[in-house]
């Protein structure tokens, strides 16, 4: 990707490793820029890695700027096996450009660039459905607090508080930052409970705010769900009446 100059930001199971929360994946997700120069950039690049689209829907800009994943498998000998989904558009994060502006950029000591979603972005990504990203979660915001917060900025101290999971920490928190507490605790009000230091009622309550956006997460996806059934749909009836002219 970075050979090819395409605008993309990694995401997923790999940049959690980048930030400290180790997790098995094979794939490597990533969210690019859908425009049309970066696009022609992107399949320049997936030819290299000799990748395969392995699922409905076709790359397409319609299709990606819709909030689709085309999934690709690489055959590529170095990257052989390697699934490489690609997004333009994600629940509950800002438009590429700004997701770009504030991305977390690394260099590798063979001087690799890797462009990763800021730790921000990076937790909003992961408030889906799905039980295994809500450990995930926690774990990152867990690392990233444990790591600064002696010399929090206010910025961190703000992060922590709208998104810290583990109850021990999020009740520190509250009591580190009080003023602050009580004022995002207009959005979230389980910080009211963290100052109590009532970590059952602080669990209870982390634990209906994870129904509550795994909920909105079913929500979003369900039309894009529908769609994609319909595509397979009509791809199996193309299919059946192609061999049936062929037999004839």
């Amino acid at each position: 990707m970075a050979s090819h100059q395409v605008r993309a930001l990694l995401m997923g199971g790999q940049a959690c490793v980048f930030y400290g929360a180790a997790e098995f994946s094979r794939d490597t997700d990533l969210l690019i820029l859908a425009d049309t120069a970066n696009l022609a950039r992107l399949e320049a690049a997936l030819h290299d890695l000799q990748a395969e689209r392995i699922a409905v829907p076709p790359l397409s800009l319609d299709y990606l700027r819709r909030g689709h994943a085309v999934h690709f498998r690489c055959h590529q000998p170095e990257a052989a096996e390697m699934r490489v989904p690609v997004m333009s558009h994600w629940r509950g994060v800002e438009d590429f450009e700004i997701l770009w502006g504030r991305r977390t950029t690394l260099t590798d000591a063979d001087g690799t660039v890797y462009e990763l979603l800021s730790l921000p972005d990076l937790v909003q990504a992961k408030k889906t459905q799905r039980s295994k990203d809500w450990p995930m979660l926690q774990r990152l915001v867990e690392a990233h607090y444990l790591q600064h917060r002696v010399e929090a900025t206010p910025q961190q101290q703000r992060f922590w508080l709208q998104e810290l999971r583990t109850p021990e920490l999020l009740v520190e928190a509250t009591q580190r930052w009080p003023e602050l507490a009580e004022q995002i605790a207009r959005q979230r009000p389980l910080l009211r409970v963290a100052r109590t230091g009532q970590l059952d009622r602080l669990r209870e309550a982390l634990s209906a705010e994870e129904q509550t956006e795994r909920q909105y997460d079913r929500v979003y996806w369900q039309p894009l769900k529908a769609e994609l059934e319909r595509l397979r749909h009509s791809l199996r009836t193309e299919s059946r009446t192609d061999k049936e002219r062929g037999s004839q």
